[in-house]
């Protein structure tokens, strides 16, 4: 885009947006019709839902490496800067799942712990002898 003129790189831009802008629309039906406000009932059917996942998450890539290229000029440059870029997104993408993975074992681990420390009201240790009496006295004052 360096090399190109004037006239070039404003429609090339305008170009980009309007692809940018398109995506994005897409993901907004994509969005509106697993909810259920297109067609009513959709948000209830799990297929749906990881099939609208799976679609957004596609085009969000795929808008991810249309502004990397075009807009920061990634396709111009010599493939080991390239892959310098890619890689470290790679292994951060890759990390952000292992972590929602972890945060989702704890949670769920958290869960059985506090099923497991619930103690019910009739099996609590209740004060006897004079410990009871103890106790009794401490009220009346």
């Amino acid at each position: 885009m360096g090399h190109g003129n004037y006239e070039d790189a404003k429609r090339a831009v305008w170009v980009g947006c309007g692809v940018l802008g398109a995506v994005t629309l897409i993901e907004v039906a994509v969005s509106l019709f697993q909810k259920g406000h297109i067609i009513g009932g959709m948000e209830d059917l799990s297929w749906v839902t990881y099939g609208a996942a799976l679609i957004i998450a596609i085009l969000s890539a795929y808008k991810a490496y249309y502004i990397i290229y075009n807009f920061m000029h990634m396709a111009h440059e010599v493939p080991g800067l390239r892959m310098s870029v890619l890689l470290p997104t790679a292994l951060l993408i890759w990390g952000m799942i292992a972590f929602f993975q972890e945060g989702n074992a704890w949670g769920e681990r958290r869960e059985v712990i506090k099923e497991r420390n619930k103690v019910e009201s009739d099996k609590a240790i209740k004060p006897l002898g004079m410990l009871l009496h103890k106790e009794l006295i401490k009220s009346d004052k």
